[in-house]
């Protein structure tokens, strides 16, 4: 988790929201990207996205089977559906998320009966340092006029 809080660092000094995540297979990291949103005008260029693209080319192969992420807040209903599609078989998040959180914030995609994957979710990991560079990048945003960011 440590090294996706380096990812989160990295965004905020792209002035994008301080979103990171990492994918490991076996003990190696096959992945690692920050939110590029704003960067790129893309907006599913959401971390995970960014980390599942670069971990599929990695493996030549689009399912993560065995695979972990590790991401400094919960996902959002793209990315946790991604995630699913993937076939990673973990996920670690630190910061839940109550309102866009789709492993348990607003709603749990995992938990529907008939989708055809699960993975094991842990939450909470490396929680107060992700919780504060979020929410220290969204209080400097308010403060600058004629700038949007939601959290």
């Amino acid at each position: 988790m440590k090294l996706a809080y380096n990812q989160a660092i990295d965004a905020w000094r792209e002035d994008e929201a301080p979103i990171g995540a990492v994918i490991e297979n076996g003990g190696e990291v096959i992945a690692k990207a920050h939110n590029r949103i704003e960067a790129t005008g893309d907006p599913t260029a959401h971390a995970e996205m960014q980390a599942l693209t670069q971990a599929s080319h990695h493996i030549g192969d689009w399912r993560l089977n065995g695979s972990t992420i590790y991401v400094t807040k919960e996902p959002c209903p793209m990315c946790s559906g991604a995630l699913l599609m993937a076939r990673v078989s973990r996920v670690v998040y630190a910061v839940a998320d109550p309102k866009m959180g789709c492993l348990g914030g607003a709603v749990d995609l995992n938990a529907l009966p008939d989708i055809n994957h699960h993975f094991t979710i842990t939450s909470g990991v490396f929680e107060a340092e992700c919780r504060e560079i979020i929410k220290a990048f969204f209080e400097k945003k308010r403060k600058t006029k004629g700038q949007r960011f939601d959290e």
